[in-house]
């Protein structure tokens, strides 16, 4: 339970706290029902007891049990109070710490992962919350307070009540001690459920082009099949105890019955009404000690998934990012520059490098260009300058300041950042083009409008209906390739940054709209320095610095002319694409 109380708040505590004293009222005036009913048994067999003074009895009865009724309602309020606000500190907990994670993390935990623990294991957590309370303390409160009340009645009635006891804490404990590991379990396979039905809606284009759908059908019910099964041999563990607790509650009363029978069939006839008003009274509170661990047994079924799913919970949120803010910079000598020394670079727990020994400068206002083959880890390269991960060795500097050095906050200010794969949020083109900010209050509907021209957006921006009102669905999904770039792109420039990063973002252009882009930028960001990675020639041709890697070196830099004489691989890949002829003229 400590892993769930942590994230308890003050007036959480004060909750619990009130929550206490109310189910400690609510025992105590359930406790005082069995002596009512030993005075209501007494005056039932005593000769000469008037109507009046049974239905006085009667009466506290009555009201020790609607007193019981309010209090348990109280109580409930309190624990649906409780539920409700851890689940809404810890939603934000999560959220926050997924919001700081590096991309290291991000691997770590998985998408589909990181959604189950901040939804189900959550709701999980939630369920315990609301019903545990009650019984966490109700149970061992009123076991303790009527085997007290019990223990002074006879030996014989004690030692039966006690072989019960014994008998349901093996039950419980046995119960628990193989249920657990297949609750853990249990939200592994919730994750991986979620990742094949995540991964199944989002290429459902591709899916159905492929004719893949019983193939994708296979992998969903296997991973339902797992899931299911787990499930069933967690509940068939489970549900051995609540037999067994009816076994041992009524084999108790029974055997109660059976002693009383057995001392009043011997005690002298003065003795037998007296026995027999402490058999009915002894029976009651015996029960109650069994009902008490029998409502534990609903904490024992939901228990160990609620515990799994709280720790799964506080993995994530005390899981520090391996990319933490720099101490801050007040001022540098210089802008928009971005420098590698000697940068080397591997992925956590990976055994060779991604990058090896990158150092180049791009200065002031300069086109950089980085080009080569798949996987030779340009975009690797990139990332270490927003600090998406940080370098293994060496330094990245932006403005002649180490990056680490920078808060993330000043440096992603000064970056405007445009992903190889085009991200839009649900929302629309003003919301999508405008998001976040750079330092500033905000954008106008003029940055807006001057950024989308730049991204050569303008043309069909204009052409919607509600215009830059457009909706935006989920993905960008209502927009086409080369559309969701230009947003992106026009997202970057909004931002008016001293450096733009552009991860092989004119890819789904065509040849036309990519040059005319390139122009609008060299026109209209005048002192911006620009990253470009590019798998095309004709997208990298006029820029400033291109630098060619090849299996994470660099393998040449320079001017689009000196390579095509100088480096064989970016000859190699120019005549990839284009003829010699149509190379060199290029």
């Amino acid at each position: 339970m400590k892993s769930i109380m942590r994230h308890f708040t003050k007036r959480d505590w004060g909750a619990v706290a009130g929550a206490v004293v109310l189910i400690a009222l609510s025992v105590w005036l359930e406790l005082l029902m069995p002596d009512y009913m030993k005075d209501v048994t007494a005056l039932l067999i005593t000769p000469g007891s008037s109507i009046g003074e049974l239905l006085w009895a009667g009466s506290k009865m009555l009201l020790c049990a609607l007193a019981s009724l309010v209090v348990s309602i109280l109580v409930t309020i309190i624990s649906g109070f409780l539920a409700a606000n851890y689940s809404y500190n810890v939603r934000e907990k999560l959220y926050d710490a997924v919001e700081g994670f590096s991309m290291a993390e991000i691997n770590r935990f998985s998408t589909a992962s990181l959604i189950t623990r901040s939804t189900n294991d959550i709701t999980q957590v939630q369920t315990i919350i609301v019903f545990g309370l009650f019984v966490i303390v109700r149970a061992p409160l009123m076991a303790v307070l009527a085997i007290l009340k019990i223990a002074d009645h006879s030996t014989e009635w004690t030692f039966s009540a006690g072989v019960a006891v014994v008998l349901v804490i093996i039950v419980l404990g046995v119960c628990f001690i193989f249920a657990h590991p297949l609750f853990r379990r249990i939200q592994m396979l919730t994750d991986n459920i979620n990742r094949i039905t995540r991964e199944n809606l989002t290429g459902i284009r591709v899916v159905r082009a492929y004719n893949a759908e019983d193939y994708q059908k296979k992998k969903f019910e296997k991973a339902n099949y797992d899931l299911t099964s787990n499930n069933m041999k967690a509940h068939r563990i489970m549900s051995i105890m609540l037999p067994s607790m009816l076994l041992i509650m009524n084999g108790l009363s029974l055997i109660v019955y059976w002693i009383g029978a057995y001392l009043i069939d011997g005690a002298p006839l003065a003795e037998k009404g007296q026995l027999f008003v402490d058999m009915t009274v002894f029976s009651q509170y015996a029960l109650m000690v069994i009902m008490a661990f029998m409502m534990l047994n609903m904490i024992f079924i939901m228990g160990p998934r609620s515990l799994v799913a709280a720790r799964r919970i506080n993995e994530v949120i005390d899981t520090k990012s391996s990319v933490t803010d720099g101490k801050g910079v007040e001022h540098t000598d210089v802008e928009g520059e971005i420098e590698f020394r000697n940068v080397c670079f591997k992925y956590p727990d990976a055994a060779d490098y991604v990058l090896k020994d990158i150092s180049f400068t791009a200065k002031k206002g300069e086109t950089v260009a980085i080009i080569g083959s798949t996987g030779c880890g340009k975009s690797t390269m990139i990332n270490l300058i927003p600090r998406f991960y940080d370098a293994t060795e060496g330094e990245v500097l932006v403005d002649g300041v180490n990056v680490r050095e920078y808060t993330l906050e000043q440096l992603h200010n000064k970056i405007g950042y445009v992903p190889q794969r085009a991200v839009l949020l649900a929302g629309t083109i003003n919301t999508n083009v405008a998001m976040g900010d750079n330092g500033s209050e905000g954008y106008t509907q003029e940055d807006v409008a001057r950024a989308i021209e730049i991204a050569q957006a303008k043309d069909y921006v204009e052409q919607y209906p509600e215009g830059y009102e457009h909706p935006v669905a989920q993905g960008g999904s209502n927009l086409s390739g080369g559309q969701k770039q230009r947003v992106c792109i026009a997202r970057a420039i909004c931002r008016d940054p001293e450096i733009l990063i552009f991860d092989d973002s004119f890819s789904a252009l065509d040849y036309k709209t990519d040059r005319e882009l390139r122009r609008s930028l060299k026109e209209n960001t005048a002192g911006v320095t620009n990253i470009i990675v590019a798998q095309r020639i004709g997208t990298i041709k006029d820029a400033d610095k291109i630098i060619v890697l090849d299996e994470g070196k660099i393998a040449a830099i320079g001017k689009h002319k000196e390579l095509l004489r100088t480096c064989q691989i970016y000859h190699e890949i120019g005549l990839s694409q284009l003829g010699e002829e149509e190379l060199n003229n290029v």
